[in-house]
């Protein structure tokens, strides 16, 4: 219960960390996107005002006579021209329209001064509270009294025969570009709780993703504690009560003290070997030099344990063979020790699941830059669900043969230590044939 809170707050703390790592990721590069999202639209704006503003000055430029004077057909351009200190000129009644009435739209407005600066006409929108004061700057941004901006361009005036006439600005009201900034940071802002919620949920489920083998590793060694618990308890617990028995005995005979160290030794031995296969695999997981590595053969490492295990396999009435299918021998570079207990452990599992009168055969052959060893017999196979487990430690196919369950755990991590690998074919009731692929020497 303890590790599964420890596991959960581990995950939680591991989700916190990759939300707030993303959310700070989400809020920086929405930042960038809104300075973007302005920039472009402040350039789109002055484009289009500096557009508006050269045509206007271009087509007025061609009907001024005197500087400082407008000439009525201004008034054909610039329908809604006010004129300061006199009378606003009405808008004729022309169906036609000038290409140039963008400025009626009710955001454009025109300015226009003389050479001394003084204000002289006004045309379109007329902005309240905008300083009459004339500014020769070529941009400039505004604000009238109800705090409203404008963004307005001055251009020179020249008389049709070149001589200084006066100046023209020509601005328009920000008040769109400000709406349209007010929706981006009401879409940002109301948007952010939304994408917050679903990078919480997807660092959750990512932080679960990443427990999941940690998790797994943890479970394994768990069970492998456990199950190293379970065989060292039996052999303990035989040695106990075969101490103690000869304790409560007042008397013991020769005989029964010699079959009492008999049973100690029997235990005292499964302990060892216990053990001593524990250290193998423990080795195994964390070797990686190949120092200690030399040419080994592997036809006259099959040939002395054929001949080793040929008593035992008479004995069994099982006919154990090796076939080498290949005439020059082949050699690997290995630790010769682990390659006996590799093959060992596989001929002794095979003549332990061999019903007698069945048979053995270790043959070996050449693939490539790979030897391939196979032992293939005919006992009673292993079926499909009970493969996936034959390689995990203390597991056996069947727990009335005895055994430790570590013989095939030991083989597997003998194979990946040389870079090789193992796998298993079988059927039940017609047997299994165990591959083994390592790597040859080259010539």
């Amino acid at each position: 219960m303890n590790q599964n809170k420890l596991f959960a707050q581990t995950r939680l703390r591991l989700a916190l960390s990759y939300a707030l790592i993303l959310a700070l990721i989400l809020t920086i590069c929405g930042f960038g996107i809104y300075r973007a999202f302005y920039h472009a639209y402040w350039v789109t704006l002055d484009r289009e005002l500096e557009s508006v503003a050269g045509t206007l000055h271009d087509s007025i430029e061609l009907k001024l006579q005197q500087p400082g004077q407008l000439e009525p057909i201004i008034q054909q351009i610039l329908p809604n021209i006010c004129v300061v200190n006199t009378s606003c000129i009405q808008e004729q009644s022309n169906p036609k329209r000038h290409i140039l009435s963008a400025i009626n739209q009710g955001n454009y407005y025109l300015r226009f001064f003389d050479n001394s600066g003084r204000l002289i006409a006004i045309a379109g929108t007329d902005p309240e509270g905008l300083p009459l004061v004339f500014n020769k700057q070529l941009w400039q941004t505004l604000k009238d009294h109800k705090g409203n901006l404008y963004h307005q361009i001055s251009l020179v005036l020249h008389t049709k025969d070149n001589r200084d006439w006066g100046y023209i600005q020509i601005g328009r009201s920000l008040t769109d570009f400000k709406s349209y900034l007010v929706v981006i940071k009401l879409t940002s802002i109301l948007g952010l709780p939304i994408v917050l919620l679903l990078v919480s949920v997807a660092s959750w489920w990512l932080a679960g993703l990443a427990m999941q083998p940690i998790y797994r590793s943890y479970k394994q060694i768990q069970e492998f504690t456990a199950d190293a618990a379970h065989e060292l308890r039996t052999p303990l617990a035989a040695t106990q009560a075969t101490v103690e028995s000869a304790l409560l005995m007042p008397q013991l005979e020769d005989i029964e003290i010699r079959e009492t160290l008999r049973t100690l030794q029997r235990q005292n031995q499964r302990l060892t070997t216990l053990v001593t296969d524990l250290l193998l695999l423990t080795r195994l997981d964390h070797q990686h030099s190949r120092t200690q590595r030399h040419i080994c053969c592997l036809n006259e490492i099959i040939n002395d344990l054929i001949e080793e295990f040929a008593a035992l396999a008479i004995a069994s009435q099982i006919q154990l063979i090796s076939d080498f299918r290949i005439s020059t021998p082949i050699n690997i570079c290995a630790y010769e020790e682990q390659l006996y207990r590799l093959l060992s452990n596989l001929i002794i599992n095979a003549i332990q699941y061999t019903p007698q009168g069945g048979k053995i055969v270790v043959s070996l052959n050449r693939s490539y830059h790979y030897a391939v060893i196979q032992i293939q017999d005919t006992g009673i196979g292993i079926s499909d669900q009970e493969q996936m487990r034959i390689f995990d430690r203390f597991y056996r196919v069947n727990s009335g043969t005895g055994g430790s369950g570590l013989g095939l755990a030991i083989a597997q991590a003998i194979v990946q230590a040389h870079h090789g690998s193992l796998t298993v074919q079988s059927q039940l009731q017609k047997g299994s044939i165990f591959t083994i692929k390592l790597p040859c020497v080259k010539a």
